[in-house]
């Protein structure tokens, strides 16, 4: 049972944002600070990555553990509006998977990584997005 009042769940809900979150803020400042250039919701790239190097073919997400389904299979469900919540995280899932298969066969690497991966581990995201970037360089040259 929810604890919150329908107005006051409409409220906490209406302030998740879905770009502009802290996690993509933490990241691409700390991609700036060491010289990377990107673009922030790119439109003209399917799926919408949060982060694109266009000229490399670098497309990178942050997702949320919530509502894009980590640890579906084990994690506790929503108690309140239990159908809606499935089947929204379920076609998120799909969405996101369809926009990797589209991305990977158009010649690009997608990186997805969960926010509390950008939170405990920004070193080794940030190691993992330069390598790709170094080997992509590599590539053109």
């Amino acid at each position: 049972m929810d604890n919150l009042t329908p107005s006051q769940r409409l409220k906490n809900m209406r302030a998740i944002k879905s770009t502009g979150t802290k996690p993509e803020l933490i990241l691409s400042k700390a991609l700036w600070a060491l010289g990377h250039r990107y673009r922030k919701n790119n439109k003209t790239v399917f799926g919408r990555p949060d982060l694109t190097f266009k000229e490399h073919r670098i497309a990178i997400f942050i997702d949320s553990e919530f509502f894009h389904g980590k640890d579906w299979e084990t994690r506790k469900k929503p108690q309140t509006n239990a159908e809606f919540w499935e089947k929204k995280i379920l076609r998120n899932m799909e969405r996101d998977k369809e926009v990797n298969e589209f991305l990977q066969q158009s010649g690009w690497l997608v990186f997805r990584f969960w926010s509390k991966e950008i939170h405990k581990k920004l070193p080794e995201v940030i190691a993992t997005i330069e390598a790709a970037l170094t080997a992509a360089k590599n590539k053109t040259i």
